[in-house]
């Protein structure tokens, strides 16, 4: 079993996610979107995976959110842009295993995926 995780090297979160899955013996492919953002696909595939819309996976208090978009009714295409012009914007860790996928937030409901 090999976990993806849609990290921010930045984030403490994210880090405890790493080390969360290192720790539990599970190898990890670490995608840094923040270096890397997504592609429109790879971002609705992985909000398809979710189950969740864009809406649900944008941090809204960011101040990108604020400046750039929290004054508008954005569709959900016009959100998953967002994210990828602004990385930043999207809520983290991302983790999937097996098909299944959470934001690891707290770091201990990535139980739920093992």
């Amino acid at each position: 079993m090999t976990a993806k995780i849609y990290h921010n090297a930045r984030c403490g979160k994210s880090r405890e996610a790493v080390t969360y899955l290192s720790e539990k013996g599970i190898p990890a492919e670490i995608i840094e979107y923040m270096k890397d953002p997504l592609t429109y696909d790879a971002l609705d595939q992985l909000l398809q995976l979710l189950e969740m819309s864009p809406i649900d996976v944008i941090r809204t208090q960011e101040p990108e959110w604020k400046e750039h978009f929290a004054a508008h009714e954005l569709e959900d295409e016009e959100l998953i842009y967002a994210m990828i012009e602004y990385p930043k914007l999207m809520q983290r860790p991302i983790v999937v295993i097996g098909g299944k996928g959470l934001i690891a937030r707290p770091v201990e409901v990535i139980a739920t995926l093992l």
